[in-house]
């Protein structure tokens, strides 16, 4: 019922939230409304209870070794906690200022560094990629194999555009399973960290694409594109142009891809689950933060700490501003924020499994409310994203509500993490199915 009415504040559904309170009580007037609305809160003490209990909850069972989470909520900081280890063995307590590895949350920051150049007029969203990176001009795509396994081919039917790498049509490959294609796209090891973005560029550009441009949702290396597009465009290189334009600006000083050694103290270590209450400690990604590489991936790569991503967050729900600091214009953070996928995609690989949602520029955003309570729990309107080792944020508009959540376990959420923090902010769903 919060949510209900905290949406009535707002002017698109101020009509339709005066027919249901009239219909209730034809004694409260708009002022009445819009006093007792303005006073309700989504996170109340019961609401801080139930999180506090949710996350200890997966701390108990084994099944994660340390969480962490911070809530604002009309500019203000109403829940923090954190729970369990963020190294179980030496017994390192998860803190508010432990560093994690963040992932794909990494793929907003570069759109937003991408559309700050938008913002200046440097390009359209419907331009060729090719424009700025000729080593896409002649992609062909696959079609299949012949009788002897080698892969068939056939020309794009259009050019792959800079909307298409941020909203994931750009049809480029991503799975191992795909018959011959999978093998070029391995053999061309394009995401090694020892190339540089350029050299990532071309031997992409020798692997057929999946398919045509415009005609699927495939999660895939687009937004290492888009950092691509980032450095090209600005003539900047990638991680310089981030650090000028998103985060220092923000004072996001501990959102880095490089962890010097005085803060690595406060690096979380990340655990892989391999049965019910059992993890085992992984360092296999350890190297790619204490050391320097060529590679600076928009898609993955950095680090972050909860106040850190929170200050990002709070940026994108007052509309590109945080404090006197403009990063980007409102109504481009509203671009971000509107689905961008039309009806005529069909095929979205596992992108339903986000609850009702369409996607826009490096966010999924939600279109519709859940249709029964085991759907991700949301409010329309709300944009997110999340990381491969289960870390969620959300920007939720109506209830100017943003959330973030860290843990560092792999694989990605097959406990129910994401879903049971959901339904202890908004309160376990209820529908009519």
């Amino acid at each position: 019922m919060n949510i209900l009415l905290r949406q009535l504040q707002k002017p698109i559904t101020l009509g339709l939230g005066l027919a249901l309170i009239l219909s209730v009580s034809c004694k409260k007037d708009i002022k009445t409304l819009e006093k007792e609305t303005s006073e309700i809160s989504v996170v109340t003490e019961s609401t801080k209870s139930r999180i506090d209990s949710t996350l200890k909850s997966f701390i108990d069972s084994g099944n994660i070794a340390g969480v962490s989470a911070l809530i604002y909520e009309q500019g203000q900081e109403v829940y923090y906690n954190a729970f369990g280890y963020a190294d179980k063995e030496s017994k390192k307590p998860m803190e508010r200022n432990t560093i994690v590895q963040i992932y794909s949350m990494t793929k907003p920051v570069t759109g937003t560094a991408l559309m700050t150049l938008y913002e200046e007029g440097k390009f359209d969203l419907d331009d060729p990629i090719s424009k700025f990176i000729p080593e896409f001009a002649d992609m062909q795509v696959y079609t299949g194999v012949d009788a002897n396994g080698n892969v068939t081919t056939e020309p794009l039917d259009r050019p792959i555009t800079i909307r298409d790498v941020t909203r994931h049509t750009a049809g480029f490959p991503n799975r191992p399973d795909i018959p011959g294609l999978s093998e070029l796209l391995a053999d061309a090891d394009a995401m090694n960290r020892e190339n540089t973005l350029t050299q990532m560029a071309e031997k992409m550009s020798k692997v057929p694409l999946w398919f045509q441009p415009g005609t699927q949702w495939e999660y895939g290396p687009s937004v290492d594109v888009q950092a691509l597009l980032v450095e090209r465009i600005s003539g900047i290189p990638y991680e310089e142009y981030v650090r000028k334009n998103v985060l220092d600006p923000l004072g996001m000083e501990t959102t880095r891809y490089y962890i010097p050694e005085e803060d690595r103290d406060r690096f979380a270590k990340l655990y892989r689950r391999t049965g019910e209450g059992q993890l085992v400690k992984d360092s296999v990604t350890y190297s790619n933060y204490t050391e320097h590489w060529p590679l600076t991936r928009g898609g993955s790569g950095l680090t972050s700490t909860l106040d850190d991503y929170m200050k990002f967050a709070q940026m994108l729900v007052h509309e590109g501003r945080l404090d006197s600091v403009e990063i980007l214009k409102p109504e481009t953070v509203k671009l971000m924020a509107t689905n961008q996928l039309p009806d005529s995609i069909t095929e979205r690989s596992w992108l339903p499994s986000k609850g009702r949602v369409g996607f826009g520029i490096d966010f999924a955003v939600r279109v519709a409310p859940p249709e029964n309570a085991e759907e991700n729990n949301g409010v329309v309107g709300e944009f997110f994203w999340d990381g491969a080792a289960s870390t969620l944020f959300w920007v939720d508009p109506v209830n100017e509500l943003t959330a973030v959540m860290f843990v560092q376990l792999f694989p990605y959420d097959q406990i129910g993490l994401h879903k049971n923090f959901r339904d202890a902010v908004y309160g376990p769903l209820k529908t009519e199915n």
